[in-house]
């Protein structure tokens, strides 16, 4: 279970919210609600861009002299775009959409931006297993990956499945067999990321097959995963024949052959490498997700300097130099002996990056835009913890290495106005590059914008650079602007009142105590602490505090859940598996079948959801898309669609004839405008019973 958000209050901010968003989004007094909305972020008049290339302003927060305009979203038929490449010579781009995490859910797609909204994108290949890298060739063809395959194919061509050339198969996918016979149904990590040389000599990441290969204690071997000639957490190397270009695949023709280049990587989805490799001395980088550990701090992610012959630590080392506790044994002898401190076949980190940040986005950039970025290197942050959603800048050397200064160097955490942790390991303070920020604390506000998710990132022919985000459906476009940045937008997450008043809504009720007591012990302590997060729970703690602390913790987290509407938080979606974002926990789809009760657990969260709020619950009326919502005052507090679920505390409210008052707080629906505390109001011919 993923995306912790701490909110930091900026001491700049301390501002009224209501007039700030709402010049924010150039919007007129009065008008709060009057602007569209797509893809979760609220548009309204300003532009990025110029000419046909103008794009709605969307409301991130970036460095002076940038903008972000807002291309393609889920009107556009996206659905969980993970990777984007121009085209070549044309303005047009192929979108890599995997659809979600169902196994033939994946399109290509080609994206047109100067066609009408709704309008932009066509399918050229639909049914394809995960796919995710996309890379212009050496011969100026385009490459497309699956979970176990490379291919090129003309995306400008009639018939483009007819075009489709394999160059590569049989990789480890999402089906694999383990050294021991052990078959897995489903990898940990079966996405490929790939990059081409000069040579044309193919470099593909090969994930490993969970986060950490622990097996039961005592550990005595090492992963056997990760060894071999084919093993598992590496980079492999694929080098094609004479003139630089491999041929495409019979059926009857052999595999191409392979050597391991590089060892213990986890997942190497953030790959780079320096225009002039490989020539002796130039940078081959890649971004590593590190493990997963309950400190929302620790490890953290790393920028690896590729050598070939090199082991760089998974699963025995994380954070420079710390040894995974559970391979103390294999560390003590054979040749892993001291490999985090004193061997010869590891290679350290060349910097750290945030913790939990996950890089699936590297790439040098060149262009004429921005020429106060070039040869810099870019790194798009994934993660969804305090930490992520943001875009960093690194200075490089003149070969391509971000370079290290002594410590501590600092980086933000959440939407805190100044860096504030330092690069931290368990032998204290260490040195890392430092680094700028192109998109910062790319945090939720309501009405406003949804939390960043940037994957995919390139750059394109006029420089521009261009991102998508998997989790909000989007296509974005990175252009020059004019005059001073906007100030960044304000926190706003579920505000520290509000989830005290829930947690004692569930306190008071008997029925949702124990519900909330067999969740955490049947669900949270079995299957999810230790994955992301300790959920608050401490040793010593009594029952009561245990619930406390995994109640709290998942109400503070951006969408986890909505009381009174199981069906809206990523709670309910993430365990059952629904929509496009991976099932929790890890191998959950077996849990229904060998854990007698684990579906009932799974109803007993909705419950514990719907029954939080003492009132009654009523679905928003069918009709126009979206209804229109109220303060007290009679402000305009935002729209919510219909058919969303509300919890009516009072259907005639008393300070408010004709409406009936809900509860549904933190919700994406506000428009930034109201408070909690004011409460919402909604005509009551809008609300009918839920059935």
């Amino acid at each position: 279970m993923k995306h912790l958000t701490i909110c930091v209050e900026r001491r700049s901010l301390r501002v009224c919210a209501a007039a700030f968003v709402a010049l924010l989004l150039g919007l007129a007094p009065g008008a709060s609600s009057e602007f569209a909305r797509r893809g979760g972020y609220a548009i309204g008049t300003d532009n990025c861009g110029s000419g046909d290339l103008a794009f709605p302003r969307i409301q991130i927060d970036m460095k002076a002299g940038f903008c972000t305009g807002l291309v393609a979203s889920e009107d556009d038929r996206l659905k969980f775009p993970r990777a984007i490449i121009q085209v070549p010579g044309r303005d047009l781009f192929v979108v890599a959409d995997m659809g979600g995490w169902g196994h033939t859910d994946g399109r290509l797609l080609l994206l047109d931006p100067r066609a009408p909204q709704g309008q932009r994108l066509r399918e050229l290949l639909t049914g394809v297993e995960y796919p995710f890298g996309l890379v212009i060739g050496p011969d100026r063809k385009l490459y497309a990956s699956t979970a176990e395959t490379i291919f090129r194919f003309d995306p400008l061509a009639d018939n483009p499945r007819g075009t489709v050339e394999t160059i590569i198969r049989r990789m480890p996918g999402r089906r694999i067999s383990l050294p021991d016979g052990t078959r897995l149904d489903e990898s940990a990590h079966p996405l490929k990321q790939f990059v081409f040389d000069r040579s044309g000599r193919l470099f593909v990441n090969i994930g490993s097959h969970s986060d950490d290969c622990i097996t039961p204690a005592p550990i005595t071997k090492p992963c056997a995963a990760a060894e071999g000639a084919s093993a598992m957490a590496s980079i492999w190397l694929y080098t094609p024949p004479a003139g630089g270009v491999f041929p495409a695949l019979q059926p009857s023709d052999p595999d191409p052959p392979h050597t391991v280049y590089a060892r213990g990587l986890r997942n190497s989805m953030a790959l780079a490498l320096h225009p002039n490799f490989p020539d002796s001395g130039y940078a081959f980088l890649q971004g590593e997700n590190g493990r997963d550990l309950p400190d929302i701090f620790k490890p953290n992610e790393e920028i690896n300097a590729i050598e070939q012959g090199r082991h760089y630590g998974w699963p025995y080392c994380y954070d420079v130099s710390t040894p995974s506790p559970e391979f103390r044994g294999v560390l003590q002898s054979g040749v892993y002996k001291s490999l985090c401190t004193a061997n010869a076949l590891y290679k350290p980190p060349l910097s750290l990056m945030p913790p939990h940040g996950a890089p699936l986005a590297m790439l040098y950039y060149h262009g004429t835009k921005f020429p106060e970025l070039e040869g810099k290197l870019l790194v798009g942050l994934h993660g969804y913890r305090p930490t992520g959603s943001r875009v960093l800048i690194y200075d490089v050397d003149d070969h391509g290495f971000p370079k290290p200064v002594p410590a501590p160097v600092h980086y933000h955490v959440s939407c805190a106005a100044d860096p504030t942790l330092s690069f931290l390991t368990d032998a204290g303070e260490v040195a890392a590059a430092p680094f700028e920020e192109l998109i910062s604390g790319w945090h939720r506000v309501n009405g406003a914008r949804p939390h960043g998710a940037p994957v995919g990132m390139t750059v394109a022919e006029d420089g521009a650079i261009w991102l998508v985000e998997d989790k909000n459906k989007t296509v974005i476009r990175i252009d020059r602007a004019t005059g001073d940045a906007p100030a960044p937008l304000p926190c706003d997450i579920r505000s520290q009142a509000m989830i005290d008043q829930l947690a004692a809504f569930v306190v008071r009720d008997a029925q949702n105590s124990v519900r909330l007591t067999t969740l955490r012990k049947g669900l949270v302590e079995k299957h999810c602490v230790g994955c992301h997060s300790d959920f608050g729970l401490k040793p010593g703690q009594s029952d009561a505090d245990k619930d406390g602390a995994v109640l709290r913790f998942m109400l503070s987290q951006d969408g986890w859940l909505y009381p009174g509407d199981p069906d809206a938080g990523k709670l309910r979606t993430r365990l059952r598996g629904l929509g496009a974002e991976k099932l929790m926990p890890p191998g959950g789809e077996g849990l229904r079948k060998s854990e007698p009760g684990y579906t009932r657990l799974l109803d007993i969260a909705d419950l514990l959801v719907a029954k939080m709020v003492p009132g009654t619950r009523m679905r928003i009326k069918p009709g126009p898309p979206q209804r229109k919502f109220f303060d007290k005052t009679n402000k305009e507090c935002g729209e919510i669609p219909a058919a969303k679920v509300v919890v009516v505390t009072q259907r005639s409210a008393v300070d408010k004839p004709g409406f009936s008052r809900f509860f549904r707080p933190a919700d994406p629906y506000l428009n930034g405008e109201c408070t909690d505390g004011d409460g919402y109001y909604i005509r009551q011919e809008f609300l009918v019973p839920v059935q």
